[in-house]
């Protein structure tokens, strides 16, 4: 009966380490030839499928804007990298890119959608439905007669709470704030598109709201007694505990100008 003879140890030795050299160089050369295929022209990123609820881009802008500046094929392209070109795009608050193979990219957007002008006339800045500001072409608004808000840095949510709070407060009297400003020190201004300019006074929502509801309770009594209207009224302050004070156009002498109304 024939026996195996054991290989010697260092044969086997030899074997094994032959037999992981040669795995290691199919592995090496499977992963050049995949290197290679992924680079290869073919799956080159062309196109760019845009969904979402989009105004202001489609396909064509969006390639001729970002694919310039996105690196890599269809396989190696960071996605995380081309969602933050993708939203460099000024109109662009959110992406989200995925790949469509075999050389697309899928992108849902969201686009900001402008509910007032933040800063100074001339600013090229916007509010959006979040509360934040982001800049944008002004030619490219779908709707121009914006109200104007502004106050410090970082508080652009707060403000477009505060005029989405009294906005509907002073609808009773037919006006509409034109502009919204929370000073460095926590006060309100406001000025109706009558050309009103308000002081709201500062404290909390709830005080300078119960100071407008007292406001526009009695405007329309206030101002006829000068035999005006409320759209005449010139100017408004809210900060007086007892009251407010009114100035109306047309009427001059101090006494007539200024008037406390409970």
């Amino acid at each position: 009966m024939n026996t195996k003879t054991p290989l010697p140890l260092d044969i086997k030795l030899m074997n094994g380490v032959a037999t992981a050299l040669f795995g290691g160089l199919l592995l090496l050369l499977l992963g050049a030839l995949l290197a290679w295929v992924m680079r290869q022209p073919v799956f080159a990123i062309r196109g760019v499928t845009v969904v979402g609820d989009v105004t202001h881009y489609n396909a064509m802008t969006l390639k001729a804007n970002v694919m310039p500046r996105l690196q890599g094929t269809f396989f190696t392209l960071d996605v995380n990298a081309a969602r933050q070109v993708f939203e460099t795009m000024p109109w662009v608050r959110q992406a989200v890119v995925r790949r469509d193979f075999p050389n697309r990219l899928k992108v849902q957007l969201q686009e900001h959608q402008a509910v007032a002008y933040w800063g100074v006339e001339g600013d090229a800045r916007l509010v959006n439905s979040f509360g934040e500001v982001f800049e944008a072409n002004l030619g490219e608004l779908e709707k121009e007669d914006l109200p104007r808000l502004s106050g410090p840095q970082g508080q652009s949510a707060q403000v477009l709470a505060m005029l989405q709070t009294l906005q509907p407060l002073v609808a009773p009297i037919d006006v509409r704030i034109d502009q919204l400003e929370l000073t460095p020190r926590g006060g309100w201004r406001a000025q109706f598109d009558s050309g009103t300019a308000l002081e709201l006074g500062g404290g909390s929502t709830q005080d300078v709201v119960a100071r407008v509801v007292r406001f526009v309770k009695t405007a329309t009594q206030a101002t006829a007694q000068f035999k005006r209207t409320v759209e005449q009224i010139a100017s408004v302050d809210l900060r007086h505990s007892d009251g407010y004070a009114i100035q109306l156009d047309g009427v001059s002498t101090l006494g007539d100008d200024m008037k406390k109304q409970h």
